[in-house]
Parts: structure tokens; sequence; C-alpha cells
């Protein structure tokens, strides 16, 4: 069901998103009064020019096309070593897009074990091996000097922005590392908020797979739309972590990149980034299985128990007109976070949906959120294309409750004399984070108008 809104439309709820996002901060600041709102000017001017850039002036996105190409083509080198591991997948394993409304769970499970799953692996030695060669410190400082001149930022929470682009929240802090254990509370929060607003490389290429199935055309549209989402989310969340704690110290601009290397020689590097991947590919299939039993087991308690003896899954079937059956978590999560999908230009008709996507991100983890996209966002799918389109953008990045206690133990393992700053800062880091993702979906739907 398309509901698509005409350009006036899609402009004026996008600038009402950002507007509403901005005020939302404003209220929730610490530090109201010292708040630098060139620096906000600055952070939102600049997310809007790249957002016009790469949806709307011809020829600069294929900067960025050509980068979702090399994501999808190094999707395919996976599958090599995967398939010597795991033999040749069997024809009826792959899902194409016409398929995947009715495919049967174990192919979903197959594909996100056996094709999902490796690629979090290879994708994190090769994060090692380009760190090692000194090729993504490089992209990194470029991206650090446009964010700390544009905004004016101290030097390491540039870099710390500017590394979270491309590795995770955990791996980003060490591109800073001699720097954080004097970093200042706002600096520690501009790091932990990045952190919350983007993704990392190997997960990145999870969700193209998660999304894009077995079609190489959705896997380069899908890989387009979350590059372009964490590129946009780093302006974002500096915007709002210097909203909610605002600077009022003196802080070094200076850009110095930490230069050392992970192992002492490329093979070295590829087998440490390959251990990491593997206890990430480990934790992350484990999270899923949990996270969807725990889901499984309140939704059995919420349907068959409460909702069967008191009439409220037939009243919920009713009042949903039949997007729900039960009384499920899912069903209280999308009526809840509904008003957040309409803030963000979400239309009417698919409020309810984006706003359940958006709280199983929150309140448990965006590989849920992207499995519950991918299960919904078939040829038969109700969600119109835009809808997708924003959602892809909204769920972009690692903001939820989970990640407070994961950026505790990383970063506070780095500077442990910041543990007590980290955890004092978790929650703001949290609506932070959430309210860049949501920025970026909004700016997204602002120019996605169809």
């Amino acid at each position: 069901m398309e509901n698509q809104p005409g350009i006036g439309i899609a402009i004026a709820r996008g600038l009402f998103g950002l507007v509403a996002l901005i005020a939302i901060a404003f209220l929730s600041s610490k530090r109201r009064k010292n708040i630098n709102w060139r620096l906000v000017l600055s952070g939102v001017g600049m997310q809007l020019i790249l957002a016009l850039l790469i949806f709307k002036v011809p020829g600069f996105d294929l900067v960025f096309e050509w980068l979702a190409n090399g994501f999808t083509k190094l999707l395919s080198f996976t599958d090599e070593g995967a398939r010597f591991i795991f033999g040749n997948w069997p024809e009826n394993a792959w899902i194409s897009a016409s398929e995947k409304d009715n495919a049967p769970l174990w192919q979903i499970g197959y594909i996100f074990a056996f094709k999902v799953l490796p690629t979090i692996v290879f994708f994190s030695a090769l994060t090692s091996l380009l760190y090692y060669l000194g090729i993504l410190q490089k992209i990194v400082y470029g991206f650090a000097w446009i964010l700390s001149k544009t905004m004016r930022l101290s030097g390491a929470e540039s870099l710390a922005a500017a590394a979270n682009v491309f590795v995770g929240q955990t791996e980003a802090p060490l591109v800073v590392k001699p720097y954080i254990k004097n970093m200042t509370k706002s600096e520690i929060l501009c790091l932990m908020t990045g952190g919350m607003a983007t993704i990392a490389g190997g997960v990145f290429a999870a969700f193209i797979g998660m999304l894009g199935g077995s079609d190489i055309a959705l896997q380069q549209e899908f890989a387009k739309h979350l590059l372009t989402a964490s590129v946009l989310s780093a302006p974002a969340a500096i915007v709002f972590a210097k909203m909610l704690l605002p600077e009022t110290e003196k802080v070094d601009q200076k850009l110095e990149i930490d230069e050392s290397k992970i192992g002492d020689g490329p093979l070295e590097s590829i087998s440490i980034g390959t251990t990491e991947g593997i206890k990430l590919a480990v934790n992350v299939g484990g999270m899923i299985l949990v996270f969807l039993a725990f889901i499984a087991m309140i939704n059995f308690g919420l349907a068959d128990v409460i909702g069967e003896y008191t009439g409220l899954n037939k009243w919920v079937s009713r009042v949903s007109n039949g997007q729900y059956d039960t009384f499920s978590l899912q069903m209280i999560l999308g009526y809840l976070f509904a008003p957040v999908a309409w803030i963000i230009g979400v239309g009417a008709d698919d409020i309810v949906i984006a706003g359940q996507l958006l709280g199983e991100k929150t309140v448990i983890n965006e590989f849920v959120a992207y499995i519950s996209l991918s299960d919904i966002s078939g040829p038969n799918s109700t969600l119109s294309h835009r809808t997708i389109v924003i959602m892809t953008y909204a769920l972009c990045g690692f903001s939820n409750f989970a990640s407070i206690g994961i950026q505790i133990g990383g970063i506070g393992t780095i500077a442990p004399n910041q543990r007590p700053v980290l955890a004092r800062l978790g929650m703001r880091a949290l609506l932070g984070g959430t309210l860049a993702c949501l920025m970026t979906a909004a700016v997204a739907g602002l120019f996605y108008a169809s």
C-alpha cells in the first residue's frame, strides 16, 4: 500500500521533525544557557547539505553508489569462504525479494547463520588489516578535519566522531585512546553519543545481506542507504551531545591520531580481526537467539494467557484493523512509539508498525529491529517504500539500553578513571544517539518524497 506524500508535505514533515527533535534535546539539556547554537546550526546545516548532495545532485551520489557496490561485492567474497566451510548452498536455501513473504523459518535461519554472520567475521578482519596499513586512519583523519573546522570541536572528539562512521562503538575510542583519560564530561558524552548513533562495518555488511537477501539490486540500494545513514548521523550525534551537555571547559583542538598498529604484521592483524569478528558473530547470534526467545516467552504471557482469557486479543485485532492479531510486545511497542514515528515523517497508515520497529531497536537492539523490517518489507508489504527507507535510516545505530553497558565496559577498560563518568552519562548518551538516528531519518524523509 503506497501512501507517498507530495514533495511539499514531505519537506514540511521533515522540517517539523528536525525542529521537534532539537526541541526535545533543548528541554533535556543540563546547561541550556551554554548551548552553542552556532555548532547546532553548523551540524544541522552539514546534514542537510550532505543529504541534498546525495539525494538530489546528479553525479554526487555516484560516489556512494560506487561504495555501495563495493560493499555488495565484498559480500560475495565472504560467500566463497563460507561455502568452503559450510558447503555449497542448497538451491532452495536462497530467498529472493519476491519469496521473502512466504519463506519458511528454516530458510531465514539458514541465511542468517551461514551468510549474514560470516560477513561480520570477514569485515572485522578487513577493518583490522586496513587499520594496520594506515588506510583507515587517513580516511578518519580527513573526515575529522572537516568536522573540526566546521563545528570547532576538540581534536579528540572530532577523530572519535569520524571513526564511529567506519568502526564500532568499542573500536572507535581506540583512535583517541591516549586522550580519553583527560577528556571533559562533554567530550566523553560526545564520544559515547557518536557510538550510539552509528554502526560498525561488520554489522553494516550483515544488515545489507539481511535487508537485500539474494537480490543484488536490493543489496546495493540498502548499502547506499546504510552508508548514507552512517555519514549523516555523525554530525547529528555531535549536535545532540553538545546540546545535552554543552562544553564549558577549554579543550585541545589539535588533531593527532593514535598511530599504534593492530598486530606486528598484516597476517597478525588479520588474525586479530578474525578472532574479534568470531567473538562478535557468536555474540550477535547468541544475543538474537536469547532476545527472540524472551520475546516469545513474553508474548505467550501477553497473548495466550492475558489476551486469550480477557478478550484483549479480539479487541487488539479490531482496534488495529488487523495489523496485530493478538495482544503482544510488538503491539505495545508499536503504539508506544507511534508518535515518534510520526514526528520523523512516517505516514499515518504506517506509524504503528514503524513505532514497533523503533521500540524493538531501543528496548532490545537494532538486529532484532532489522530482522523485523526484513520480514515485513517484502513485495506484499503494507508499508510504503518511503516508510521502509525512513526506517532503514532510523534503525541504523547502536542506541539501545544494552549499549550503555557495552560502552561502560569497553571505554572504561581504556580509561578506568572515567568509568564513573561513563555510568552517569549512559542514559544521556542513549537519548542523544536515539535523537541523532531519528534526525537522520527525518532528513532522509525530507528529501525522499518518492
